[in-house]
């Protein structure tokens, strides 16, 4: 069933892409997702990894560098609202010399930016069934940091928050005799000096058109380089404060709880979601026609991380050797996704397994789920570690 929907697909490539968005026209772009894959193959379904779910990411028969939009994964921890999005504004307050109330056609008319980015849910990879919480973008929106000089920033402003338009009411003291139950908006925060260096954007297209409710409309929050979390959808106001904001999102969820060694000791530490991590993936194994009473197989993945460029990408096939993968030269985007293959060559039938494994320009590489790093982390974010997938090949 899994080959027969990829056939199709590529069917349909064999007379090339759509229209790609104007962003990408300078750049060189293959007939397919993955540039070195041919007509020809044809696809080895991984094994005991359930199909994708509408409106997330299907590695297997993904077929643009540019994620479409019914491959947009979206997540959100309270409902997505209901508001008139006619009568949409984004307050900047706090902190501030002078506040501002800006409608939507306000902040368009504002100079525009186009930014690529990979964005990925930190929970990405943190089990079988949910590998696919990750889509590549060109998001289009204003900066925010000349928003934010604009306003003044007063003295003592340290921190700034960013809510949506999703409520919740949350239980903060449970089963205790004082039980406070309160409703509170989503939000997130980060460092001023976060917030004024980092090239944020506040977001209202997505590929050179307007993106669903579900993934933040009419206006979102992107953070170059950082996980999904920190991407706040249905931005609602921006306010600058003197004090760290402590909301459930930021103090009590999306908080990695990690051991770290210190001589004999295990001392476990909390922080933080914030920064994504290097990371990659094998995103499908493909074959050709038997030879030699062998299968020939390719294997093509991707690579990502919080900008840092990429060094290399080793894949390791049934616990052989490492062998070094063909990193794409183009498309290339700090913040975006890097695409990668290797001919395995001719592979016995049977049952295997494959493994990547990404290293850095700074020699950090990606871990495995025995290094200490993955295993003395007692919460399923941050699930960056080596996956290794499993298929069967016929000869």
């Amino acid at each position: 069933m899994m080959f027969e929907t990829h056939a199709t697909r590529r069917d349909l490539l064999k007379g090339g892409l759509a229209t790609v968005t104007a962003g990408l026209a300078m750049m060189s772009l293959p007939e397919f997702a993955f540039p070195g894959q041919e007509a020809g193959e044809e696809l080895v379904p991984f094994i005991n990894e359930p199909r994708s779910r509408p409106n997330s990411l299907d590695w297997e028969t993904l077929t643009e560098w540019l994620t479409p939009q019914d491959q947009a994964f979206s997540v959100q921890h309270y409902d997505i609202p209901n508001f008139d999005e006619s009568a949409y504004e984004l307050e900047i307050t706090g902190l501030v010399e002078r506040s501002k109330r800006l409608r939507l056609s306000e902040l368009k008319a504002l100079p525009r930016q186009d930014q690529f980015m990979t964005l990925e849910c930190s929970g990405s990879g943190s089990s079988a069934g949910f590998m696919n919480g990750v889509y590549n973008s060109r998001w289009t929106g204003t900066p925010l940091a000349p928003l934010l000089k604009e306003c003044g920033i007063k003295p003592g402003a340290i921190e700034v928050v960013f809510f949506g338009h999703d409520r919740k009411e949350e239980t903060l003291r449970p089963m205790t005799p004082r039980e406070l139950k309160v409703e509170v908006p989503f939000g997130r925060s980060m460092s001023l000096d976060d917030a004024l260096r980092l090239n944020l954007l506040l977001a209202y297209e997505r590929n050179g058109g307007a993106f669903e409710k579900r993934n933040g409309s009419p206006l979102r929050l992107i953070v170059p380089g950082w996980y999904g979390i920190a991407n706040v959808k249905w931005l609602r106001r921006i306010e600058v404060r003197d004090r760290r904001y402590m909301g459930r999102y930021m103090g009590r969820d999306y908080v990695t709880v990690r051991g770290e060694r210190h001589g004999s000791e295990v001392v476990f530490v909390e922080s933080s979601v914030t920064r994504m991590n290097l990371k990659s993936v094998v995103a499908r194994v493909m074959r050709r026609d038997t030879k030699d009473g062998k299968a020939p197989l390719k294997v093509y993945g991707a690579v990502w991380g919080d900008g840092t460029p990429i060094k290399k990408v080793d894949v390791q096939l049934d616990e052989g050797q490492w062998r070094e993968a063909q990193l794409d030269k183009e498309p290339l985007e700090k913040f975006s996704w890097r695409f990668y293959s290797l001919d395995l060559g001719l592979v016995e039938a049977g049952k295997h397994t494959v493994v990547s494994r990404a290293m850095d320009v700074n020699g950090r590489v990606q871990p495995t789920a025995q290094d200490d790093e993955i295993a003395l982390k007692k919460t399923y974010w941050e699930a960056y570690q080596q996956w290794r997938r499993e298929f069967s090949v016929e000869a």
